[in-house]
């Protein structure tokens, strides 16, 4: 496995993103609980017509992962062709202010935050996967360009350390987290166990802004986007939690095909309480 992930690494992106479309479509035909889980998430969000080319971009971000871990930044920073919204980030450090940089499971979000390091420090949680294989490629990969903190209070400890340094975060605001880690908010219309993490750093003063690589049609690389909240965040834990995922379902309107909506986003974690 690791062979093929390296011989991955060095194919040019518009093959990887042939043989990952093809990949998608494969994964939706063998695998009935992901086929359900795309069909019901993607419906609910009222984005159906989005779907065929859902299951394509699944299976391209799963291809690209071994270009973007593995091959040099100058070479990954060559693919990023358009950036919008940068001067958000710029803003807040010019005020002094942290940035929490949020990256939903929308586009290639590992490629964003290469781009980000290139330009300032940036601080990511780093949990190791399951396949043992797979963490020394993983670490590799993420370790060359970010700050990894362990996923436990330690690691939490150091996020608030870099934001107030003056230094981005990197964090998924759409992951399912562990028990007493979330709270049940609403998520297109249904209950979502979501992650409080954000909506406790941006209590820092941090500035928060999302961010999305698009990618581009024929493999002719990515689009970054960064967009602010359109509103600061407001009201009590759970309320500011809430209009973060109003917050999230807006930026993956901007773009639904490349939404990895077959993550089982609506599952319970054990211990946790059922949604009110």
């Amino acid at each position: 496995m690791v062979f093929l992930f390296r011989l991955l690494s060095r194919l040019p992106l518009p093959v990887l993103h042939n043989l990952g479309a093809a990949l998608g479509w494969l994964i939706w035909l063998v695998s009935p609980t992901y086929r359900r889980h795309l069909g019901e998430n993607i419906a609910l969000a009222g984005l159906a017509d989005a779907r065929n080319a859902a299951i394509a971009e699944a299976g391209k971000g799963i291809v690209e992962t071994p270009k973007i871990w593995l091959r040099p930044q100058e070479e990954l920073l060559a693919l990023v062709a358009r950036v919008s919204g940068w001067e958000h980030v710029e803003a807040a450090r010019q005020a002094g202010h942290g940035v929490i940089i949020l990256t939903p499971h929308l586009g290639c979000f590992e490629i964003a935050g290469h781009f980000i390091a290139s330009r300032m420090p940036i601080t990511t949680l780093y949990r190791r996967p399951r396949q043992d294989w797979l963490a020394p490629l993983m670490e590799e990969g993420r370790g060359r360009a970010f700050t990894l903190a362990p996923a436990d209070l330690s690691g939490v400890r150091r996020l608030i350390k870099a934001l107030r340094q003056g230094e981005a975060i990197g964090v998924l605001p759409d992951q399912v987290p562990g028990n007493g880690e979330g709270v049940w908010a609403p998520f297109f219309g249904r209950p979502a166990y979501t992650m409080t993490l954000a909506a406790r750093l941006a209590e820092t003063g941090a500035t928060a802004v999302f961010v999305f690589a698009e990618r581009l049609h024929y493999g002719a690389g990515y689009q970054l986007h960064f967009q602010p909240l359109s509103a600061p965040l407001a009201g009590d834990l759970p309320a500011r939690v809430a209009q973060l995922n109003r917050e999230i379902e807006a930026v993956i309107r901007l773009c639904p095909a490349q939404y990895l909506w077959g993550y089982n986003r609506y599952k319970k974690p054990a211990g946790a309480p059922d949604p009110q």
